[in-house]
């Protein structure tokens, strides 16, 4: 025990020697070695402007009523004229009885198909795959924290494991389909007394957010004044708890917003210019210049419009936004990375001499400092977003290592990788 206790021990000695060798050639290597490099990556430079704005649609309200409403469609749904909205029960019995009626109602047709089968047990793996499907699109959606179809997919799911019962033969009674056929015709009769409905006027997109900002349509928007528009985004959300909802009437939505008037200059009726979201609708959207105010404080309220992404930005009110004038691609590097090298040239001409300034990026081909030409588009607080000169094969390109760190750096050097 005691040769095998002190053998254990030397091996562990050894093994924190050579990781203590180890990190100390490590680090002295990464402060002596000089040479330090990064990547070259595509890089996007936005000639744009920054802008508080409201969305502005055609909305009609819907009144909730009297009792409790169970709506049907969800956010963004597209719904039709006179169809039901939203179902009002006068009070929590009135609401138990509709899930009575549901349940005797999914009952009696699972019932009705039992007993028109010819072989109780024929498709049973179908409707074992049924019950598997039906699980499975219930737990995804739930997991995903998406609820909008909860209600239905907990019938679905349990229509499933109904009818996969009665086909198996458990429970089956013909008698029964009688007995509820009478007790769904006194349920309908009662909730006939205490059931109201709720329906849209015209077609559209239901969204369930009524913010108070309803009665700014986009005639009104388009008579707006800077000073007014900022009034309306200082004003502020008012939540109306007699309304269950809205029906957005058409599908062509509207952006005020204020822009300095050198950035208002720079807009065309009619144009298209990109406006950049942020948040949960995350998007550039081309959007349609359909007005520009006079300049009012050094301002003009720019109105614009699509008729994409509706269904998207229901939920949207206010929302910082920039809007783009111009993009262009470019090379993210350190900039550290640039080096602006000039030299001496004598015109054959004249024998004039004169200074040239050159701009670039050293890097890394092949274990040697190349010299590639760039020219700087923009300035970070720690990098140059630069475009690449086109000189043959020495044109930098995204995915290139640039050197940003080594001694005596010249082109065609030989570093150490």
């Amino acid at each position: 025990m005691k040769e095998g206790t002190t053998i254990t021990k030397l091996v562990m000695f050894l093994v924190a020697v050579c990781l203590a060798v180890y990190f100390t050639v490590y680090l002295f290597r990464g402060m002596t070695d000089p040479l330090t490099t990064a990547v070259a990556y595509a890089y996007t430079v936005n000639d744009s402007v920054e802008a508080q704005a409201l969305l502005v649609r055609q909305e009609q309200v819907l009144a909730a009523g009297v009792g409790i409403a169970d709506v049907s469609p969800g956010e963004g749904e597209r719904v039709g004229a006179g169809q039901t909205v939203a179902v009002l029960y006068r009070d929590t019995q009135a609401l138990e009885r509709r899930e009575q009626i549901q349940q005797l109602t999914l009952e009696a047709e699972l019932l009705q198909y039992a007993t028109t089968q010819a072989d109780p047990g024929t498709g049973t793996a179908e409707l074992e795959n049924d019950v598997v499907r039906a699980a499975v699109a219930l737990r995804a959606d739930s997991a995903a924290g998406d609820f909008d179809q909860l209600e239905d997919q907990v019938l679905d799911l349990k229509r499933a494991v109904l009818k996969r019962d009665y086909t198996y033969g458990q429970g089956v009674d013909p008698s029964r389909l009688t007995e509820i056929s009478r007790q769904l015709r006194a349920l309908q009769s009662q909730s006939a007394q205490d059931t109201s409905r709720v329906y849209a006027r015209e077609e559209g997109t239901f969204s369930a957010q009524v913010d108070g900002y309803e009665d700014v349509t986009p005639e009104t928007a388009a008579q707006l004044t800077p000073l007014g528009l900022d009034a309306l985004l200082d004003r502020g959300a008012r939540t109306d708890e007699r309304a269950l909802g809205k029906i957005i009437t058409d599908n062509r939505w509207y952006l005020a917003a204020n822009l300095p008037v050198e950035a208002a200059e720079r807009l065309g009726m009619g144009e298209e210019t990109a406006v950049r979201f942020t948040g949960d609708f995350s998007r550039d959207v081309s959007m349609r210049v359909e007005s520009v105010s006079e300049p009012e404080d050094e301002q003009c309220m720019v109105l614009l419009s699509t008729d994409r992404y509706l269904a998207s930005t229901t939920l949207l009110r206010r929302q910082t936004v920039e809007v783009i004038f111009e993009s262009d691609q470019g090379l993210r590097v350190p900039k550290a990375a640039v080096h602006i090298l000039t030299e001496t040239v004598t015109d054959k001409q004249t024998g004039e001499e004169k200074k040239v300034s050159t701009t670039g990026v050293y890097a890394l081909v092949n274990g040697q400092a190349e010299f590639k030409q760039v020219q700087t588009m923009a300035e970070g607080t720690q990098f140059y977003v630069v475009k690449p000169l086109d000189t043959g094969k020495r044109i930098l390109r995204a995915g290139d290592q640039v050197i940003v760190r080594a001694h005596d750096l010249y082109d065609g050097k030989v570093v150490q990788e």
